[in-house]
């Protein structure tokens, strides 16, 4: 269960403020646009408000997508859903509920742990995803290298945000 949600859009941020850092001709800039062919005058015809306005969006669908993968608890929830008096307050079925999770209700809810499961996400999410595309692209391995790390290195900070403080 969510309870704060301005955590989610905290960690939607960090595939826009990543993405200035690692796309930065100073980082690897350089090898993503020779690797993908774009161009410094390609690059300037986009629409950039609109895509930085998507690429929000996509990324709070991505920071609500990690939520269940780095809060274990969240699972226990998903067991009770269709039950009566789920989410009721001082319902039955929430006092069940609390009182199986008890003290472990916090248990594996650390930066650490998050930034563990956005990584696997990453790498067995990301990864493949990229690569089909990729290869079918007829794309190298920098460019696929490029990218999965770009994701490594933001899934596992968005899973860290998350798992922490959400």
């Amino acid at each position: 269960m969510i309870e704060n949600w301005s955590i989610i859009l905290l960690a939607a941020l960090v595939p826009l403020a990543m993405g200035f850092i690692w796309y930065n001709p100073k980082a690897f800039g350089k090898v993503w646009m020779s690797a993908s062919g774009m161009t410094v005058e390609k690059a300037k015809m986009a629409n950039r408000p609109l895509i930085i306005l998507a690429c929000f969006i996509f990324s709070c669908m991505l920071a609500m997508s990690l939520l269940p993968i780095t809060i274990h608890q969240t699972h226990v929830y998903s067991i009770f859903l269709a039950n009566e008096g789920f989410g009721v307050d001082g319902s039955e079925l929430m006092s069940r509920i609390a009182n199986f999770l008890g003290e472990d209700i916090n248990n594996f809810r650390t930066f650490k742990h998050g930034a563990l499961h956005g990584a696997i996400t990453a790498l067995f999410l990301a990864l493949p995803l990229l690569s089909i595309n990729a290869l079918h692209e007829q794309k190298g391995f920098k460019y696929i290298a490029v990218h999965t790390g770009y994701w490594l290195v933001s899934l596992a900070v968005m899973g860290g945000i998350i798992c922490q403080w959400a």
